[in-house]
């Protein structure tokens, strides 16, 4: 396939997802621009197994790694690309080990979607003061989350994707569908020593108010809390188990036409068994301060998206 058609395929996906030209009272929209973010971010996906049996708890912490994070958003679906490099100091003491993150979000009126992928590479373990490593233990995380928002005066855009500035203070019940696939794989001297797989499904209610202070200054916080089931294939046998489910987000920010900035802080912990005597958190963490501007779209890509919406009938 062609760059040519591949740009093409883009714009075509970016105007499916159908977003209101029209402003209002609580939001301030931008169909017209493209929106260019770059933030320095700490993410990582740690473990903590619970012998239920002795309540002993064995922590699993990925090598911790600060990277960049640029994205690109037009209309209503943004790429995100996230890398470690070395020359940030906390980096370059993790000799081996690595991180690379991928998300896609997307908007469809009030429905949103996400996709995301982890890999990471390299742990290590607090015991008796000392940090055991295991440096070819490897993670491998696909999933996201489906949400619908109920209110339409609030967007859950500006808090993450700065393609829209909440004007005035609102909030929403926010219910979510999560899944997310999980492959543990742990090597000893080029012999595989351990592969298991994990399936976590989940469904609950959520809220989250955005609270706008002066105009151009945000606070938002919200949570959710889910319940669910978990599949677990170790070894040949699988185990089923139920879930529980905590997501936590916060922002702090300011807004304007053209120049952005923030702090967006998130939590996620996934809660099930993973056999009859182990309990397993799986938790995921986000750290991230941005800076971004907005741009004005070149006029061949809104025609091209204007004319996708009124063939489908999205406007």
């Amino acid at each position: 396939m062609g760059l040519k058609h591949i740009f093409t395929f883009f714009l075509g996906l970016c105007s499916f997802v159908s977003q209101s030209q029209n402003d209002s009272l609580y939001i301030r929209r931008f169909p017209e621009k493209v929106t260019l973010r770059l933030g320095v971010q700490n993410t990582s996906n740690s473990f903590i197994v619970t012998d239920t049996e002795t309540n002993q708890q064995t922590e699993f912490i990925p090598n911790d790694k600060t990277y960049l994070g640029l994205s690109a958003l037009f209309r209503s679906v943004e790429v995100d690309l996230g890398y470690a490099p070395n020359f940030f100091s906390e980096n370059r003491d993790n000799s081996g080990s690595k991180l690379f993150t991928l998300n896609f979000r997307m908007f469809l009126g009030r429905w949103m979607q996400t996709l995301d992928f982890y890999r990471q590479k390299g742990f290590f373990t607090p015991f008796n003061d000392e940090f055991l490593p295991f440096p070819e233990l490897r993670t491998l995380k696909i999933g996201g989350t489906t949400s619908f928002i109920f209110n339409r005066n609030f967007s859950f855009r500006a808090i993450g994707f700065q393609n829209e500035w909440q004007k005035k203070s609102a909030g929403s019940f926010i219910p979510r569908f999560t899944f997310y696939y999980t492959r543990f794989k742990l090597e000893d001297t080029n012999v595989q020593v351990g592969d298991d797989h994990s399936f976590n499904l989940a469904i609950g209610p959520g809220y989250y108010y955005n609270l706008v202070i002066g105009k151009h200054y945000l606070l938002s916080a919200g949570a959710t809390i889910g319940l669910g089931a978990n599949f677990t294939r170790s070894e040949g046998e699988t185990f089923t188990s139920s879930l529980a489910q905590v997501i936590f987000r916060s922002a702090i920010g300011y807004n304007s036409e053209r120049f952005f900035t923030g702090i967006n802080l998130s939590a996620q912990v996934l809660e099930h068994g993973t056999d009859q005597n182990t309990q397993l958190d799986d938790i995921i963490t986000f750290v991230e301060l941005y800076i971004g501007y907005r741009l004005n779209a070149p006029k061949k890509w809104i025609q091209k998206a204007d004319r996708f919406n009124r063939k489908f009938g999205l406007d």
